[in-house]
């Protein structure tokens, strides 16, 4: 066995000179030919001395030296290898999205993957927060590929994010947030580009939302004006800001989105 476990380092570091963060249980099954009760003690010696860590039962990431005290490499190492595995289109969005964007002002407190099919469990560990968020379908051209340490991952674009993160406004922090990302997100925002996402988006009332944002809050007469153009085109009615708050006696919206604005919105910028 302490011959086997040589075989397993030099594995490892034979993955790292490649530029992989990462393997699966099955690829050291069949590398190895090990069994079961062999594989589990040779992964739970490599856990003990902080040489691996398990992020979902059967994947595990390389922690190299220099990311041994915090005990995890970054996600964006392994996202792509572990969506794989997973067998499941993605794509990074939302804050983090927004941040490989540049507009960084808040460190995101999760890691958020947009995907489709079934919804998958969170994974939410001591070292590990990820968090998974389904959709039925999204354009390929709103996806773009961004260059990470181990390759590239896919991230919405910055037009996709803006409605994403309208989209679920309740578990990104709220408009408060939102507006303040959307602030700085909008100088990466092309009109043209935000008509296609807007074209492929199910919802229409993100689009009014957004809408309003860019519009009342953050003043961007020329993104707002060319998405109302594209609204226009559709049927759409009066819609809470933001439905989790109150209604109030009268939708009354007193603007062209029919947006009653039933919370007051404040940027950190």
């Amino acid at each position: 066995m302490q011959e086997r476990y040589k075989y397993l380092d030099t594995y490892i570091d034979d993955q790292r000179s490649d530029g992989q963060y990462s393997f699966t249980a099955d690829d050291l099954r069949k590398r190895f030919d090990l069994t079961d009760e062999a594989l589990k003690k040779s992964l739970q010696r490599l856990k003990r001395k902080k040489k691996v860590a398990m992020v979902r039962k059967g994947f595990y990431v390389i922690v190299p030296p220099e990311y041994r005290v915090k005990g995890i490499i970054p996600t964006s190492f392994y996202v792509n290898n572990m969506m794989k595995f997973l067998n499941r289109d993605y794509y990074v969005g939302l804050l983090n999205a927004a941040a490989l964007h540049g507009a960084a002002h808040q460190q995101p407190q999760n890691y958020s993957i947009i995907t489709q099919g079934t919804p998958l469990r969170k994974i939410q560990t001591d070292l590990v927060n990820i968090h998974f968020f389904t959709k039925k379908s999204w354009g390929q051209n709103e996806i773009e590929k961004k260059k990470v340490n181990t390759g590239f991952i896919n991230v919405s674009s910055p037009e996709l994010t803006a409605l994403d993160l309208i989209n679920y406004h309740d578990t990104v922090g709220g408009f408060d947030r939102i507006a303040t990302v959307l602030e700085e997100l909008s100088e990466k925002i092309l009109a043209e580009k935000m008509i296609e996402s807007a074209k492929h988006y199910e919802k229409v009332v993100v689009i009014q939302r957004l809408g309003y944002l860019l519009d009342h809050i953050l003043e961007k007469e020329e993104l707002s004006n060319r998405l109302y153009y594209y609204l226009n085109t559709l049927e759409f009615y009066p819609c809470l800001l933001s439905p989790q708050k109150t209604k109030p006696d009268r939708m009354a919206t007193g603007n062209r989105w029919k947006i009653v604005p039933n919370i007051e919105i404040e940027t950190d910028i």
